[in-house]
């Protein structure tokens, strides 16, 4: 990549998981718990939402080595106020995933109806290469927090499905939730990777 394509990849990439996290903080909120919205986080402020490690160094080596990827401070909610405590965690933490497809979807339609009615060189034109690169990275976010493992959304989703009985062996599970970080991204993205490159053909229509 060159500087001007990392710097707008990192920026998209910044303002993907800020609405990333600005999901869950208005499902909890729309459920009944004030706490995101009274830690400021219901707001489209990068500020309030990045880190240092996830959403600026992260960002900036993985840029380097030809796929943006990072993420933002964790949405903080409390399970007592949401109305729904079962179902109410489901629906937390699926929307953030959620979103970041809704916005693949949007641009990728873009996209598929542009290279519909432009000559084959528009791959070229600024709009469609962003969109591309939004598509991308949104697409990445999705599958990626979708991942059934801890800390990822997916493994939120999968245990607010199954028996309560099993929270015991959640809590085990999650005490060791940087291992299975570590897991997945040094074993298990080569079967990540052809699923994120089969649904952005799907959607836009480009072979990458």
């Amino acid at each position: 990549m060159d500087i001007l394509t990392i710097i707008v990849s990192i920026f998209i990439l910044i303002m993907s998981v800020v609405i990333h996290e600005l999901s869950h903080g208005y499902t909890a909120e729309l459920l009944g718990d004030p706490t995101p919205r009274l830690q400021g986080r219901l707001t489209l402020n990068p500020l309030k939402h990045l880190e240092m490690f996830g959403s600026v160094i992260v960002p900036i080596i993985t840029s380097f080595l030809g796929l943006t990827f990072g993420w933002a401070k964790p949405i903080i909610w409390n399970p007592y106020n949401v109305k729904n405590k079962r179902w109410g965690e489901f629906l937390i933490s699926i929307a953030g995933p959620a979103s970041n497809l809704l916005i693949a979807l949007f641009f990728g339609l873009l996209v598929r109806y542009g290279l519909s009615v432009l000559p084959a060189s528009s791959l070229n034109i600024p709009f469609i290469r962003i969109s591309l690169f939004i598509v991308n990275i949104n697409i990445i976010l999705a599958v990626f927090n979708m991942i059934p493992l801890p800390p990822l959304d997916g493994s939120k989703v999968l245990f607010a499905i199954l028996p309560q009985s099993m929270i015991k062996i959640r809590e085990t599970i999650e005490q060791y939730s940087i291992f299975f970080f570590l897991f997945i991204v040094l074993f298990l993205w080569k079967f990540i990777d052809p699923i994120i490159l089969f649904i952005f053909k799907l959607i836009t229509g480009v072979e990458v």
